[in-house]
């Protein structure tokens, strides 16, 4: 690892990066910044959370003069938290030098960015759908852009944004400088890079186990109608300080969070329902701990790098490794421990061991949670309270009328008393969730020829259970246009029927359509992405 000063950087941004409390490079930026620096086209193939944003950002940067008043920089990203994101991070690498630059994305009122284009930034992030927008509506003009950075390339072209890609790069003078980051390199990303980069230099630091080893990683075998249960045991045993709930839909979201809140947890949902607003003022919580379990969608989720969550657990699975990976990257950063949980239903176990072959990690199975440990758990962090406020408060106030207390109570007693009162009762709500379906590996058939059992293979559900009518996949499914997650619709599966859940066709899509199954070849291979509504 260099330090940042090793770079030859100038000293305002130095400055910045020392105030930000960076002291070495991580592995992207030391290969990258150096080849940025030369104004070379790069590919970059790192996960989220490695630094990439400060990866391109330094070079990128240093190339601006603070007295230029157009568009020097473009900056793409797959969604509006990764926009804001990116957008926050340059602007505190920038601080000292004066760069300006804004923020773009679906979600916020178009006529304040357009006011807020006469400041004239230098810089602009983006979503591909707004940016389309801004200069349909000639707004924004990239006439004069020297720079052209995609940020999680793959995810983008996974949301369906090619061609809007492919309409704004033409836009942007030939001479320039592109790069371009991705987890991935699937083969419509080496065709995007052949298309749009010039002899781009490649680096990569994926890393042979694609999980980290500071996450540990578990998981509980739980039926469908049990999860809520082990979720809330599982919250008071763990203790969690801040903690992200996946769940894999938006009607899962709410009734997850709602239910969260019922039982008396400090909770709050997210997905792409919500207007800018409302998730700012939940990201808001969460980060300043008004609420320390935060219930999300994936593609809410994405991009979110908020420092100090200890807790990552998957009520649901999600549909592939890649977006495992992704969830459990939002802990165990910045060299700290983290735990990551997933609930699996019995007809799940398939696909989650499909999960661990392509992480190559065993994940330990652990059973669930008793109440017994659940109230043990509480009552240990109650007990670690106190201890604390015994350490540092300033408690002269308050021993008056503790003195009189142990005049007339048992000391044991009232120390119990207290326990009670801060580890507070569990509210007995009696909580109904609308069931998921479960995801599942499709099986291939038995090669007769070769006398071979079937083996498992990745398979997504089919479109036509979750009432969206149509696939995702890299061609890019229009309900993942503009920015917004689609709509958590599907229909019941698993529990379907049983009288403890209320509303027995809740979640039916009376329009959804039968499909047959696909046939498998001996040559199959994992299928394209499911449908956009698990999102």
């Amino acid at each position: 690892m260099k330090t940042f000063a090793e770079f030859g950087l100038e000293p305002k941004i130095l400055q910045a990066i020392t105030e930000l409390g960076f002291e070495e490079s991580t592995p992207i930026q030391d290969q990258a910044i150096p080849i940025a620096m030369t104004g070379r086209d790069l590919i970059g193939q790192a996960q989220t959370g490695t630094g990439k944003t400060a990866a391109f950002g330094i070079p990128l940067i240093s190339k601006i003069a603070k007295e230029e008043e157009k568009i020097m920089a473009l900056i793409m990203t797959p969604t509006r938290e990764l926009a804001i994101q990116v957008s926050e991070e340059i602007g505190k690498l920038s601080r000292f030098k004066g760069i300006r630059s804004l923020a773009i994305y679906g979600g916020q009122d178009i006529s304040r960015q357009i006011r807020s284009l006469k400041n004239k930034p230098q810089v602009i992030i983006g979503t591909p759908g707004r940016l389309l927008d801004h200069i349909n509506r000639k707004t924004i003009r990239l006439s004069d852009v020297q720079t052209v950075v995609l940020d999680e390339a793959d995810e983008m072209l996974d949301m369906g944004f090619m061609e809007d890609i492919q309409s704004i790069l033409k836009l942007v003078p030939v001479e320039r400088q592109t790069m371009l980051f991705s987890a991935t390199m699937p083969a419509n990303i080496q065709k995007l890079a052949q298309q749009f980069l010039n002899n781009p230099e490649h680096v990569s630091v994926i890393p042979k186990h694609v999980s980290a080893p500071l996450i540990a990683q578990a998981y509980i075998e739980v039926p469908e109608r049990q999860k809520f249960e082990a979720l809330s045991r599982l919250i008071d045993m763990e203790s969690p300080e801040l903690a992200i709930v996946f769940g894999r839909t938006k009607r899962r979201v709410d009734e997850l969070s709602e239910a969260l809140q019922k039982r008396g947890y400090s909770a709050d949902g997210l997905h792409g329902d919500l207007s800018q607003n409302q998730r700012d003022a939940v990201m808001r919580k969460f980060r300043d701990g008004s609420i320390d379990v935060l219930v999300a969608t994936d593609v809410a989720a994405r991009g979110l790098d908020v420092s100090g969550v200890t807790h990552v657990i998957n009520f649901d699975l999600p549909q592939d490794p890649e977006s495992y990976v992704h969830r459990i990257g939002r802990t165990g950063r910045a060299g700290k421990e983290g735990t990551a949980w997933s609930f699996v239903t019995p007809r799940e176990m398939d696909h989650f061991h499909f999960i661990e072959r392509v992480t190559r990690h065993r994940i330990a199975r652990k059973p669930l949670p008793t109440m017994a440990e659940a109230i043990e758990g509480k009552q240990r962090v109650t007990a670690e309270r106190l201890l604390e406020t015994v350490e540092n408060g300033d408690l002269n106030e308050y021993k008056g009328i503790a003195i009189q207390l142990l005049d007339q109570y048992d000391s044991v007693q009232l120390l119990t008393a207290a326990m009670k009162l801060l580890t507070g009762e569990k509210k007995d709500t009696e909580i109904q969730l609308t069931p998921e379906d479960p995801m599942r590996a499709k099986r291939r058939k038995p090669d007769i020829r070769s006398g071979r059992k079937p083996s498992g293979s990745y398979g997504s559900r089919s479109a036509s259970t979750s009432g969206s009518g149509g696939s995702g996949g890299s061609g890019g499914s229009s309900n993942y246009r503009r920015d917004r997650d689609s709509s958590g619709g599907g229909s019941r599966g698993g529990y379907a029927g049983k009288s403890n859940y209320k509303d027995g066709g809740a979640g039916r899509d009376s329009s959804a359509r039968s499909s047959k199954p696909r046939p498998s070849s001996s040559t199959s291979r994992p299928a394209k992405r499911p449908d956009s509504s698990f999102e």
